[in-house]
């Protein structure tokens, strides 16, 4: 398995392509095992890492001077909420790495993943966007992830007009739970019966 070189499903996604395109996948399906082993086992090894990650930063952060404000039980689970939105975003990549059958065409699809990291709350406060691209804003699963966090690390939100923006932790537990149900089953059908 490769090193990854990101945190989103286009990286996942060119991990997996990748992974097929070289026989790694032809592989595991030859072994006496589940077919969902392999494309679960990927999703735990993604999330260890990201927990590692995650804990990582957390410490640099401590260590320069960051604090949350909320209690002990809401830094927990804005570090969880983070953690699942990653869990879920692993599987939309294993999908589409799935269905692809080179990296080059994995590649293809960064410039249309680019807009769910790049509109969304992160860095602009939707308010002060165009109405239309504020309220896409306002529903994408990660403005509800980094208002949730910002909410339970006891930092003041920048609100919205949208029921998604005034309900930033619950949509972030919705979002990623709609993302795994779609995205989870097809992934280990598509592996059980791919076919390169």
């Amino acid at each position: 398995m490769r090193q990854q070189r990101g945190d989103h499903a286009f990286t996942y996604a060119v991990d997996v392509v990748t992974d097929t395109s070289r026989g790694v996948t032809d592989r595991f399906r030859s072994m006496p095992m589940a077919g969902s082993a392999v494309v679960a086992g990927r999703s735990v090894a993604d999330m260890a890492r990201a927990a590692t990650d995650l804990a990582a930063l957390v410490l640099c952060g401590l260590a320069v001077g960051w604090s949350p404000n909320g209690s002990l039980g809401a830094t927990l689970a804005a570090i969880g909420l983070l953690l699942l939105l990653r869990f879920a975003l692993i599987w939309v990549g294993i999908y589409i790495g799935l269905l692809l059958r080179t990296p080059e065409s994995a590649t293809a699809l960064f410039p249309l993943i680019l807009p769910f990291a790049m509109i969304a709350n992160t860095f602009v406060a939707p308010s002060l966007m165009p109405a239309w691209l504020g309220h896409a804003a306002e529903w994408n699963p990660m403005s509800a992830t980094v208002a949730a966090t910002r909410e339970l690390f006891g930092n003041p939100g920048i609100g919205g007009e949208t029921w998604a923006a005034g309900n930033p932790v619950l949509m972030a537990i919705l979002w990623p739970a709609v993302l795994i149900l779609i995205f989870f089953p097809p992934s280990v059908r598509r592996f059980q019966t791919i076919s390169r």
